[in-house]
């Protein structure tokens, strides 16, 4: 083992790969989370259950490691802004800050004149009533929320009396674009202008909940070279250390939008694992731990699919795989309807 020990935060799928890819680079690992099943304990070397407030063992878990990472988003700032007090938490936690809330998160990007859809911030239910040709949009809670939580169509006005909103939260309404395809960006960043960034993937969603992966994605050159300059200004623009997933909308008319950033490992990426010499769970163990950075290189083309809910039991039973075929169970207990329960990659 390497004297280094990272401490990841939060212990679903993400933490486990990335505990798996902590191990291949002899990275021993310490999983802090609140949920005492956490499938992530399965794959490292110490594990810690507690809420994410609780001080105590937040500093047992700080005298444990080196450096610390998130598989996650949604963990409290002032968390993640204490433990960087005392250990370094990659990336830092002002990106985390900055990507949980969704108006913040626009803003920065338009700030880069990178497009994003139409957006506006909403306080009340008049607000949405003055934005009629804004719909039809969804609006999203500004803090919290993925996988389509905290998330509702709206194609009009009168759609709104329906819905019983909660408007003591803050939320932003955002014009749906006439949709072409979705694509994301997985990029690394080590250091100033030092990238891993992979080729774009394109990506079907089910009820807002990634269903399909491909690499490559169908999309023109144009397209193809814009997506991954603007992942990179992103990245440096926030000074990024780690594996960072940028979201975008194709039009009908191939005009390209920033949707979303993920500040870590993402689900999309998982094809990188089978697809490339590195995936994007090793080079975010490579960059926050400061380890030398491998050039990427792609091995095959690849398609995944997500298995949601009770579509594991099926795989669980032990069926045959192809050569090319590649099934990950993430181990999780409870069988429930939308949740991630693993995913199946081909490569093609």
């Amino acid at each position: 083992m390497s004297d280094i020990t990272l401490g990841i935060i939060g212990g679903g799928q993400l933490g486990s790969m990335l505990a798996i890819a902590a191990k291949k680079l002899n990275i021993k690992t310490v999983i802090f989370c609140d949920d005492v099943d956490a499938p992530a304990q399965n794959f490292c070397n110490r594990f810690i259950y507690a809420n994410y407030d609780d001080n105590e063992k937040i500093n047992e878990f700080i005298n444990l490691v080196n450096i610390v990472t998130y598989e996650f988003e949604n963990i409290p700032y002032e968390t993640l802004n204490e433990i960087n007090k005392l250990k370094p938490v990659l990336p830092k936690p002002s990106v985390n800050r900055l990507i949980q809330h969704r108006l913040a998160e626009k803003d920065f990007v338009n700030n880069l004149n990178i497009r994003t859809t139409r957006y506006a911030s909403i306080e009340k239910k008049s607000d949405i009533e003055a934005l009629e040709d804004f719909l039809p949009g969804i609006l999203k809670t500004t803090t919290l929320g993925y996988d389509g939580k905290g998330q509702h169509p709206i194609k009009s006005i009168e759609e709104l009396n329906s819905l019983n909103l909660d408007f003591s939260k803050g939320y932003i309404l955002e014009k749906l674009v006439k949709l072409k395809k979705e694509i994301s960006i997985i990029i690394t960043r080590f250091s100033t202008h030092k990238y891993e960034i992979y080729e774009p993937i394109e990506n079907t969603h089910e009820d807002q909940i990634l269903k399909h992966s491909k690499i490559p994605a169908e999309i023109d050159e144009k397209i193809f070279n814009q997506s991954k300059e603007w992942a990179k200004l992103i990245a440096e623009e926030l000074k990024y250390i780690g594996t960072l997933c940028v979201e975008f909308f194709i039009d009908r008319n191939d005009n390209l939008y920033v949707n979303e950033i993920a500040p870590r490992v993402h689900n999309s990426g998982h094809l990188t694992i089978n697809a490339f010499n590195v995936s994007q769970f090793e080079n975010h163990v490579r960059a926050v731990c400061a380890l030398n950075q491998i050039p990427l290189k792609k091995l095959s083309n690849a398609k995944m699919i997500n298995l949601i809910g009770n579509q594991i039991s099926f795989y669980r039973k032990s069926p045959k795989f192809k050569d090319n075929e590649f099934f990950f169970d993430y181990l999780k207990k409870d069988v429930k309807e939308k949740r991630k329960m693993g995913h199946i990659t081909t490569l093609l």
